[in-house]
């Protein structure tokens, strides 16, 4: 049956990584799409602005990009022609503990493992493997739940990834390599007794090794500026300002996609979906939050560890049994006293975020859903802990609870970042269990955010997904 005359082939809402990547791959294919942003500017989690003092660029929300630059979609546009430059620190990651020393993730494998002493052996035997497989699962493992290309690869990869991270981290022995795993798996936002809480510090540290944790030069802005740039030179269509509350706000389309959680699609759609859809989105689980804090620094923070002043990433968690500890008390809705903190220091790669002689931090520490408790002083008491006499250097701050990260971008629902928890029971089944995760009950109408798989992480494979299940479905377009 021919498909009736709309104002436009597909629209999408929202302009996240995701958002951006449906509409580019419907694009792509010659359609006509619309690409709808409620904000003034595009990008969701990749935005970028001047928070603290004139001339300081601070990232909003994502701020370090392993999976943007490994992305299979991302990988395929080219967006360095659009402005897009990615910036390489020396050190991807450095994990710095209560002794002044610190463990660190190398793009070498040889050069991290060595630090490990007695688990040098255990970690390059794993990272290999991982790294030598990785490329013949990726699109698997960053797509919904199917039959793999490489079924064994994914099955040996599978064992590790699923288990949780207490019961992964005990191959190895030292503080070293538990403390920066643990460091890694804690990306996971949910306890570290969950299991598949391993995936997320597997799939991290071998992006590390392969192809690195890049800053965007001038701010995550301009992942989703150049994005949005090949988006339009392919005659796609953009409009900002337009908060869409209601179906009736759209213009007409054979396709809708929505990059927003479960919460925000009910609203908007609700009265279209099947009684069994609409209890399964109401039933959908969120996760922790984060409290987020930047600042505009006198000068570089002072780390104890000199591995420290030349990484891009630092987890501030001292030892594997803290962070679990303390992610389980916020789990638990308990706010822990010494949070894990996740911080990045973009500046000292990047000198177009600060002017000559200054520089900025980015960090964050999970709280309980909803919690609007002042983290500053846990999370700026952290930071010292590791880096006495960084206090001395603030010029200025600028501070996020989980209702403002929320206000300022609705998909953050308590201040969770992932779109919901991806735990166990929502790692393949977000939003909701249906063959396609991505098809809602209504026809033409789909969700292409983190709230499904793969969930969280700037890679756009969500909304990649999302557009090939719409293409075929709808223009009858296979997208290979």
């Amino acid at each position: 049956m021919a498909l009736q005359k709309r104002d436009y082939d597909a629209v999408i809402v929202g302009s996240g990584p995701n958002g951006l990547a449906a509409a580019i791959l419907m694009q792509q294919q010659g359609l006509s799409v619309m690409l709808i942003e409620g904000k003034d500017t595009i990008g969701g989690g990749l935005r970028s602005a001047e928070l603290t003092l004139p001339g300081f660029t601070h990232d909003i929300c994502s701020a370090i990009h392993p999976l943007a630059v490994a992305s299979p979609f991302f990988k395929t546009l080219p967006l360095a022609d659009h402005g897009l430059e990615y910036l390489y620190p020396g050190i991807a990651a450095a994990h710095p503990f209560d002794d002044g020393t610190a463990a660190f993730l190398d793009h070498s494998i040889e050069k991290t493992a060595a630090q490990f002493g007695v688990d040098e052996k255990v970690y390059a035997y794993l990272m290999h493997s991982v790294t030598k497989a990785w490329p013949l699962i990726e699109n698997d493992t960053l797509g919904p739940l199917g039959f793999p290309k490489h079924p064994l690869v994914m099955a040996n990869f599978g064992l590790k990834a699923l288990t949780s991270a207490t019961y992964f981290v005990n191959r190895f022995k030292t503080i070293q390599a538990r403390g920066l795993f643990g460091g890694m798996a804690a990306h996971a936002i949910q306890p570290l007794s969950n299991l598949a809480t391993s995936a997320i510090g597997l799939v991290l540290m071998s992006a590390g090794h392969l192809k690195g944790w890049p800053v965007p030069k001038g701010g995550s802005s301009a992942i989703a500026n150049a994005l949005a740039g090949y988006f339009e030179a392919i005659g796609g269509e953009i409009a900002t300002g337009t908060f869409i509350k209601s179906m009736d706000q759209l213009p007409s389309a054979n396709a809708v996609l929505f990059d927003i959680t479960p919460k925000q699609l009910l609203q908007i759609a609700g009265h279209k979906f099947s009684s069994l859809y609409k209890w399964q989105l109401e039933r959908y689980r969120y996760g922790m939050g984060v409290f987020k804090v930047d600042w505009a620094l006198d000068g570089p923070i002072p780390f104890t560890a000199e591995t420290c002043r030349r990484a891009g990433t630092i987890h501030l968690g001292n030892t594997f049994e803290e962070i679990a500890q303390t992610e389980q008390q916020t789990s638990n809705g308990k706010q822990a006293e010494k949070p894990f903190v996740l911080l990045a220091q973009q500046s000292l790669f990047d000198p177009t975020r600060a002017p000559e002689g200054k520089h900025t931090a980015w960090a964050y520490c999970h709280v309980p859903n909803g919690s609007t408790q002042d983290m500053t002083d846990a999370v700026e008491r952290q930071v010292e802990r590791f880096a006495p006499g960084f206090r001395d250097l603030i010029l200025g701050k600028y501070t996020m609870n989980t209702a403002q990260i929320e206000a300022h971008n609705p998909n953050y629902i308590g201040g969770d970042i992932n779109g919901g928890i991806i735990d166990l029971g929502q790692l393949f089944t977000r939003p909701a269990l249906r063959w396609s995760p991505y098809k809602t009950s209504a026809k033409g109408l789909y969700i292409c955010s983190s709230s499904t798989p793969p969930g969280g992480g700037v890679h756009g494979m969500c909304g990649y997904s999302a557009a090939k299940k719409a293409l075929k479905d709808v223009f009858k377009i296979d997208v290979v």
